[in-house]
């Protein structure tokens, strides 16, 4: 399975991933002024930078191999998708009981600022090819590659 990789080294903290993130995921996905300037709420990113200068770096979901946080979620909102072997969340069946950010290690899921009661966390933008952060990232600083845990 593929996962997104992020390489100090290389991130300066511009925080770009966190903007393409949030577009991505908005009513204008390919509009980065119209998500910002129309959309009635921009969406939480599934993505956040880390930052304690000189170091940062992009921090999401590492889709676990063994994820705690789909063996902590009481509603079975947490699901892997049989195909991409992504762990994704069911806003629907989401009760907002912050089990799973709790239960992730990594601390890649977050509670989402624009919807009451729904947690928010990478799903590799699997309705956009490849994951908005990656692609939009100046320096190269993430990078999805096949790899394991």
């Amino acid at each position: 399975m593929k996962k997104i990789y992020a390489q100090e080294k290389y991130c300066i903290g511009c925080r770009l991933c966190e903007v393409y993130c949030s577009a991505v995921h908005s009513e204008y996905p390919n509009d980065l002024v119209k998500a910002f300037n129309r959309s009635k709420i921009v969406p939480t990113p599934r993505v956040k930078v880390e930052e304690d200068r000189p170091l940062s770096f992009a921090m999401q979901c590492r889709h676990c191999d063994e994820p705690h946080c789909l063996k902590a979620c009481i509603t079975g909102a947490m699901y892997r998708d049989e195909e991409s072997g992504a762990i994704l969340n069911d806003a629907e069946r989401c009760v907002g009981c912050w089990t799973c950010i709790v239960a992730c290690p990594y601390g890649g899921i977050f509670r989402d600022e624009s919807k009451s009661k729904v947690v928010a966390k990478c799903d590799y933008c699997l309705d956009q090819g490849d994951p908005a952060c990656v692609k939009n990232c100046p320096n190269g600083a993430l990078k999805i590659e096949e790899g394991g845990e």
